[in-house]
């Protein structure tokens, strides 16, 4: 598996140096997580189409109740 290597911060990243956030990566088929505090540890890789369908539950209810 190829992870992607174009790597970009999260939007919410705020002020300072703004390295206090999560950083994506994205292939056609790929996506990429990663800390940025510590960029060479562990990423999580997810498979494009389960990625947005993450995102789009989030959108449709952000804060679920149990």
């Amino acid at each position: 598996m190829t992870i992607p290597d174009t790597w970009r911060k999260s939007s919410y990243s705020g002020g300072g140096d703004g390295n206090n956030c999560v950083e994506i990566a994205t292939s056609p088929t790929r996506i990429a997580i990663r800390d940025s505090k510590t960029p060479t540890r562990a990423r999580l890789t997810f498979p494009a189409p389960a990625f947005a369908a993450f995102l789009e539950a989030l959108k449709a209810d952000p804060y679920p109740q149990p």
